[in-house]
This record gives C-alpha cells, sequence and structure tokens, in this order.
C-alpha cells in the first residue's frame, strides 16, 4: 500500500454530530475527587506468558471472544499498511452495543512496534478478564457489566513484526529505534503522525473563539497520514470514548497532557493543560496500583530523570516535546481523556520477563479502568424531556467544556460522563442518572 494523502477530512459529515457546540449549555460546579485503589482478585492460570505473533495475536482475541461469546466480541478498525487487522476485543455485558449511561474505555497498546511489552500485557489483560468472569471474580463481573471495554493490544502490528525478527536484543541495537519495528511500513511514527491540535487549540483561544474541542484542520489531510493513524482517528469519533491508555517502553512513568509544547517549541517546558489537576490524579491511580512505579529508591531508574523519585509521574512536554501525538488529540478533539503508560525501561524483554511485567502491572491497568466510574454519568434533556446533542457542559474553573453526542438517532437518552463529582448545577438542562 503506498502513502496515503488526503484532501480534505474524510470524517466531518459522518461524524459532525460528535463535534461540540454551543446551543445548549449547563454548568456545573464541581470539585476533584480523591481515587482510590481497590484490591485485585482472581488467578492468572489461564494467561500464556509469551510473544505473540499477529496470527497468534488473531487467534488468542478470536478464542478469547468464542470462550467468553456472552460479554465479548473481536472486531477491526482497519488495517495496516501490510495489510494486517488493526484488532480490537471489546468487554461488555451487552456486546456491540453502547447502553446509554454505560461509559466507553479503551487501551491501546504497540503504537512503536519494538515497544512490545504492552503488547502482551493487554493480551493477558485480555485472558484474565474473560477467566476472571467466568469464575465469577465479582470485580471484573462488576467492572465488565458497568463498563464497554475496548482493548487493541496492537496498533502497530507490522512494526512489531520486523521488530521480532531481531527479537529481544532488538531494542538494544543502535538501529532499533527506527528501523526495527518502532515506525510503521511507512517508516511514520505513529505517536507523531496524528494531528498537532494544541496550536490550534492556543490560536484560536487568543482569537477569544470557543474551542474546547477544535475541529481537525484542513493542513493535516495534505499530510502523510498512515492507514493505522487513520483508522484510530475514525475509530475515536465513533465511539464516546470518556477515559483511554496507551501503553508503551522506555522508561516507567505515567505521562499526562500536554505532550505538545505547543506554539513555543520549548524543550522540557510544563505544558498545562485545563484538566491537569485531574490528569495528576489518573496518572496516580495507575501509579498507586503498580508495583513499582514511584517506588523511589526500591527500583533501578532507567535513565537520569529517574522518575520513580518524582511519584512516577511526569508531564508530557516536561519530559520531551511530542507534536502529533495521540492523547493530546484525544483530548482537544473529543471527550476522552488519555494519558502514556511507559511500563518498561528495556522496549523488548526476554520472554522470561513478561509475567513479571503483568504482575506489575495489572492492578494497575484494572484501578485505571475501575477510574472512569468516578465523578458524574447522566442524561441531558430539552423541557418536553427529549435528549439534547451537542449539550456543552462546562465546568467551573476548567477551561475544557465536555459535549453530548447522538449515539442513536432514534434514542432520546443522550449520554455524558465528567470524572469528577458534581456539588451544584444551575441552568435549564436537566439531569439524570447522576452518580457520586
Amino acid at each position: 500500500m503506498g502513502k496515503q494523502m488526503f484532501s480534505k477530512p474524510p470524517i466531518q459529515k459522518s461524524h459532525e454530530l460528535l463535534l461540540p457546540t454551543t446551543k445548549e449549555s449547563c454548568w456545573i460546579l464541581v470539585f476533584l475527587l480523591a481515587f482510590g485503589v481497590s484490591s485485585i482478585h482472581g488467578d492468572d492460570g489461564k494467561i500464556d506468558f509469551r510473544y505473540h505473533h499477529y496470527l497468534d495475536l488473531s487467534r488468542v482475541l478470536n478464542d478469547t471472544a468464542a470462550s467468553c461469546h456472552e460479554i465479548s466480541r473481536v472486531y477491526s478498525v482497519g488495517k495496516s499498511v501490510e495489510g494486517r487487522d488493526l484488532w480490537v476485543i471489546e468487554f461488555s455485558d451487552n456486546p456491540g452495543v453502547h447502553e446509554p449511561g454505560e461509559p466507553e474505555f479503551r487501551y491501546v497498546g504497540n503504537m512503536h512496534g519494538n515497544e512490545a511489552v504492552g503488547r502482551e500485557i493487554l493480551v493477558y489483560l485480555v485472558q484474565y478478564l474473560c477467566s476472571g468472569y467466568q469464575a465469577g471474580d465479582a470485580r471484573i463481573r462488576r467492572l465488565i457489566d458497568q463498563t464497554r471495554i475496548h482493548i487493541m493490544p496492537s496498533m502497530n502490528p507490522d512494526g512489531f513484526e520486523r521488530a521480532a525478527t531481531l527479537g529481544p536484543d532488538s531494542p538494544r541495537t543502535s538501529t532499533s529505534w527506527g528501523s526495527y519495528g518502532r515506525l510503521n511500513s511507512e517508516r511514520i511514527d505513529l505517536n507523531r503522525n496524528f494531528p498537532d491540535m494544541l496550536p490550534v487549540w492556543l490560536l484560536q483561544e487568543e482569537s477569544q473563539r470557543r474551542n474546547h474541542h477544535v475541529e481537525i484542520p484542513e493542513w493535516y489531510w495534505d499530510t502523510l497520514v498512515a492507514p493505522e493513524t487513520l483508522s484510530v482517528i475514525l475509530w475515536s469519533l465513533s465511539q464516546p470514548f470518556v477515559l483511554a491508555g496507551s501503553l508503551h517502553g522506555g522508561s516507567v512513568v505515567v505521562s499526562y497532557p500536554f505532550d505538545s509544547c505547543g506554539l513555543r517549541k520549548v524543550m522540557r517546558s510544563y505544558s498545562e493543560a485545563p484538566d491537569d489537576a485531574l490528569f495528576r490524579k489518573l496518572a496516580k491511580v495507575y501509579v498507586d496500583g503498580h508495583r513499582k512505579m514511584g517506588k523511589c529508591g526500591q527500583v533501578e531508574p532507567c535513565n537520569a530523570r529517574n522518575f520513580t523519585c518524582k511519584g512516577g509521574m511526569t508531564n508530557g512536554a516536561e519530559w520531551y516535546c511530542v507534536p502529533g501525538g495521540m492523547q493530546d488529540f484525544s483530548y482537544l478533539v473529543t471527550n476522552c481523556l488519555e494519558m502514556t503508560f511507559e511500563l518498561s525501561c528495556d522496549k523488548y524483554p526476554g520472554e522470561d520477563e513478561l509475567q513479571t511485567y503483568w504482575e506489575d502491572n495489572k492492578e494497575a491497568l484494572l484501578s485505571y479502568m475501575e477510574a472512569v466510574h468516578t465523578g458524574i454519568k447522566g442524561f441531558v434533556r430539552d423541557g418536553s424531556g427529549k435528549g439534547v446533542a451537542n449539550a456543552t457542559i462546562s465546568v467551573e474553573g476548567v477551561d475544557h467544556d465536555v459535549t453530548t453526542g447522538e449515539l442513536n438517532i432514534f434514542d432520546i437518552k443522550t449520554y455524558f460522563l465528567i470524572p469528577q463529582r458534581l456539588t451544584e448545577t444551575t441552568g435549564d438542562c436537566s439531569f439524570r442518572g447522576l452518580t457520586g
């Protein structure tokens, strides 16, 4: 497949109802909620702790969906340059259907093909959720019954297959940063290939235009957009994701928006998002659930930055600038709050280390998914009881709105969720099904 260029956004018409509007507004006064971590239950007996090539990955996902057919399904959001499916497995008590009042969550792994730990951790999570649900694990059953969970183990299956030709030594070679799997088959870094929305957002803010969710600029479609990136953009706009995590390797730390340095282009300068306090609380959920992340003095640091002694988290741009990253795109274009989890110093460790990485991360993975239920959720209706599409929900003190989306034109229920606690509302909007 050749390199793809687009003269205009192919997504505007089909997804225009998911974009923001100022026609309807509700103002909400909130305070941030402290997050807790639950203890983990279940066993790992059915997990196959090894690396999974594309055919193995396809088999495991489909076998898992067949075994847990009542709560899961496998679907593809598109294909890689070399024609491999970008597989997603969904867990829900009603697979394939968005249920009003039930939040949508996603994990994405292996954007960089030679960062293999996150890919395998998600394969293990898939098996763990299925076996735990079948075994009657109360925590897993509650999570799946109340959440629609989407897991994409590999966004860059071509890159992984290339890295796998060298195996665990790949990340240690001088050429592995590019040639051996980091990039896709068109030599595009997928985590630099999304539209860099922060400069657009800042320029619109300076012109006093309401810009809490920014439309993808026309110029982006004249650039080289990888098919993997385009598929994830369309996927992101087709589902009302609320919370997400992207799994990477090369360090052990949680990185939160903004990744982009915006208009300043100053390396290692804090780039604060309007929801900065909330991002830090969500990051702490993952850090607290991890066995080693943020454990100062107990873990050998990956590099001189020594994030283990800095709370196990960092603002993305303060670490280094990433223009065109997925988490900034999610935050500035959609309602989704997304962060990056760096899981290992060694991007492609030996197979005998994989179970340890799973045990380090499994509580954190579950706790972070559970955090999607922290806050409020409900329905915005007009005076006649009809659902209001594209209603704007504004949080006092946070200059970034959340908007409702039209999930089904025949359904009067319009869903929103803010991962914060409601304390007071004003205006004409009617809220239903609020939770604390």
